[in-house]
């Protein structure tokens, strides 16, 4: 009889094993549709089409699905995606991931076909191995990539339709935050959201999932894909978390992100460089990968840890992530504790992905691949901003050019150990004299002395510039707290060298002025990357979408 039991019991795990699949899609089928509801809009920051979300989920389980461009190497904060895909699939949701390659290859078509092939193998690979890290049933998740579809008959006449309806105001406002904003767009960039918004109807979902930042692109969805006989989709947004250095998360800043391959040395290394200040809950990566991972993971009867000594507290545990917040805002949690409890749980996240493409020689040479060491560094010859000095200039002095009606001569302290340099201005016409006096503008340093009228110009004072319908013109104005001398950086170019001076005959200047401009929210950038002080972003008084002259 005990054998007969043994036998039994063993007949019984293997079946359970065998038939995991079966035995998770039988649990989500116990769910209610409240229960569902529940899950796929938790810790969203908000969602479209509420009342039909209901409906669907009251007849049947829904299909959702998720797009990446197959650019820069995933990193950690893709655990924020996958976090909600988890819950989309726990609620028996079929979700896609749509690998768009053709959106990464008209990126500046930055990578041949052949690299981003390798990187969307890449990119299937690490996100079922993030989804397996975190014991996500995959039964109901597939892959697809966009040029599977988009580059057919029926999907190009469709792109052609939309082109005769769509305005370019409303392209741009669609592409605002997801698309790089620079003076003469590329027509790749006014197409993106229409071929987004196209997605949906060729994958035949009920919703497309993103983030916050693709809200205008679900809206010109939602205004647009009727116009063409197609039905409107939900629309469900992910917050935007903060990266390590307390902006957004970014692949192409290597302090501001983890590595799914990254060793728990770097892991603790960059941990301890993020930006975590003391009682500070708004822009506070670890925190919100606190929140928008980790929690949702925990099982039943888990907490999140912080281990301390006796004499710091000793250990303590919080059962839910709003008790940790309140803790660390009252500064009852310290930094580096809290750093250390996320390197643990990172850790714990990366081990499994660690170990399965060190075990598997194909997974690691893909790897390799799809994301090759860096080259050597460019040639100081290319045409980049970092070979700008723009610096934070206050005038000391200004009068009237003797010869010159529309000429100001000024004096600008811009942190010369020579002291102030003499500058002039066309802004006689634009701004008044008074207004001038001690004011805080923003210089280029490096140009080469020009004689204006009989006087040597040391530099060139930015202003925002439009001549149509009525010329105006204001100098850019510095974060308020920057300091004369201060050097202005263009984010993603903060480690260059600037020229000592700008070559007149290969133009360096004239090359990167085409692309600064104010945006629309009065920022001062360059291709979409803003000008920054210490102190904050550079703006304009009042004109928006200008050039910078």
């Amino acid at each position: 009889m005990l054998f007969l039991r043994i036998v039994r019991k063993n007949i019984f795990r293997q079946f359970l094993t065998e038939n995991k699949k079966l035995c998770t899609k039988a649990i989500m089928t116990q769910l209610t549709w409240e229960e569902k509801y529940k899950l796929i809009t938790r810790n969203l920051a908000e969602w479209l089409g509420d009342e039909k979300l209901k409906t669907i989920l009251k007849q049947r389980d829904m299909k959702i699905y998720w797009g990446t461009a197959t650019t820069g190497k995933p990193h950690i904060g893709y655990f924020t995606p996958m976090s909600k895909i988890a819950d989309f699939l726990r609620a028996g949701v079929e979700v896609t991931i749509l690998f768009a390659d053709l959106h990464a290859y008209l990126d500046n078509m930055k990578a041949p076909w052949e690299l981003l092939e390798l990187r969307t193998q890449y990119y299937e690979a690490v996100i079922k191995s993030m989804l397996k890290s975190i014991d996500v049933p995959l039964d109901k998740l597939k892959f697809i990539k966009g040029t599977e579809y988009q580059l057919t008959k029926e999907y190009s006449l469709d792109v052609y339709r939309l082109s005769s309806i769509v305005t370019e105001h409303d392209a741009k406002k669609a592409g605002a935050e997801v698309v790089k904003q620079i003076a003469n767009p590329l027509l790749s960039g006014l197409l993106y959201p229409g071929l987004q918004a196209l997605d949906e109807e060729y994958l035949k979902v009920d919703a497309q999932f993103g983030g916050v930042d693709q809200r205008k692109i679900f809206t010109f969805s939602e205004k647009y894909l009727p116009s063409l006989g197609y039905e409107k989709r939900i629309h469900l947004m992910n917050p935007m978390i903060p990266g390590l250095a307390g902006a957004k998360m970014s692949s192409s800043e290597n302090d501001s992100k983890i590595d799914l391959l990254d060793n728990a040395a770097s892991v603790k290394k960059k941990l301890k460089k993020a930006f975590c200040e003391p009682g500070n809950i708004t822009d506070n990566g670890l925190l919100s990968f606190s929140k928008h991972v980790l929690f949702p993971l925990f099982k039943n009867g888990e907490s999140f840890q912080i281990s301390r000594t006796e004499e710091f507290g000793g250990d303590v545990n919080f059962s839910t992530y709003e008790e940790l917040e309140a803790a660390f805002k009252k500064e009852a949690i310290h930094p580096g504790d809290l750093k250390g409890a996320v390197e643990i749980y990172i850790n714990k996240l990366l081990d499994p992905i660690r170990k399965e493409f060190a075990d598997d020689p194909k997974l690691k040479a893909l790897s390799n691949k799809a994301y090759a060491a860096p080259q050597k560094p460019k040639q100081i010859d290319e045409i980049v901003p970092s070979r700008l000095d723009i610096r934070v200039g206050k005038i000391v002095e200004i009068t009237r050019h003797p010869d010159a009606d529309s000429l100001y001569v000024e004096k600008i302290d811009v942190g010369d150990a020579t002291g102030p340099r003499t500058i002039v201005s066309g802004l006689v016409n634009f701004v008044p004299i008074e207004e001038m006096k001690d004011r805080m503008v923003v210089v280029l340093a490096n140009l080469k002395p020009a004689n204006l009228r009989g006087i040597s110009s040391h530099g060139m004072v930015l202003c925002a510039s439009v001549d149509e319908p009525i010329r105006a013109v204001e100098p850019l104005r510095p974060a308020v707290g920057s300091v004369a001398g201060e050097k202005i950086i263009i984010e993603g170019y903060e480690n260059g060298n600037p020229d000592d001076v700008l070559n007149p005959k290969k133009k360096v200047w004239e090359k990167l002025q085409a692309d600064l401009i104010v945006n629309g929210n009065g920022e001062a950038n360059w291709s979409g990357n803003p000008l920054l002080s210490t102190s904050g972003k550079i703006t304009a008084d009042s004109l928006k979408n200008v050039p910078i002259k």
